[in-house]
């Protein structure tokens, strides 16, 4: 299982190592003080002994570079922020489809719409789903139905179904 931090952070880790090793200590005892598994410092060691610290520097990630540079992910956070209608779509309501569309025609960055999804949770953005309310909707009123008689009703519905569960019949 790979460690927490950063690659500069674990680069750090193994140039402590590195440096322990070079004073003599085994591979036992660095294991031990860096807090890594006796075989990480085996290889840490074999590097050291081949190509000496430099053996011990991170290593850049492999993959593809993002397509959208840091500069094109906040212009896509203020095309999002003011919204899809001022984008051209007709309703208020981001899709990633609608998304993948916007970053292609502004940023000229095409994506597929399911890939969208981890941009945009990269973002720190989430998933929302828009409540669906009458605009007729008057919420004093539900507000006064949820205080005064759900409570009622819940209650009376409850001592019907005890009553019919625990009933004797004279006859039995």
């Amino acid at each position: 299982m790979r460690p927490k931090g950063s690659p500069a952070e674990l680069e750090v880790r193994r140039r402590i190592a590195g440096q322990l090793l070079l004073e003599g200590k085994s591979i036992s005892e660095v294991a031990r003080i860096v807090k890594a598994s006796k075989s990480s410092v085996k290889q840490w060691k074999d590097a050291l002994d081949r190509d000496g610290m430099d053996g011990l520097k991170a290593k850049p990630h492999p993959g593809a570079k993002p397509r959208l540079n840091s500069a094109k992910k906040k212009q896509l956070v203020r095309i999002l922020l003011r919204g899809p209608q001022d984008a051209g779509y007709s309703t208020d309501l981001w899709t990633c489809p609608r998304v993948a569309q916007v970053i292609e025609r502004k940023l000229g960055v095409k994506y597929h719409p399911a890939h969208v999804w981890k941009l945009l949770h990269g973002l720190g953005w989430t998933c929302q789903k828009p409540e669906h309310r009458a605009r007729e909707r008057d919420e004093a009123a539900i507000e006064a139905f949820r205080r005064k008689a759900w409570p009622r009703i819940k209650k009376r519905g409850l001592e019907s179904k005890l009553a019919s569960c625990f009933s004797t019949k004279a006859g039995s």
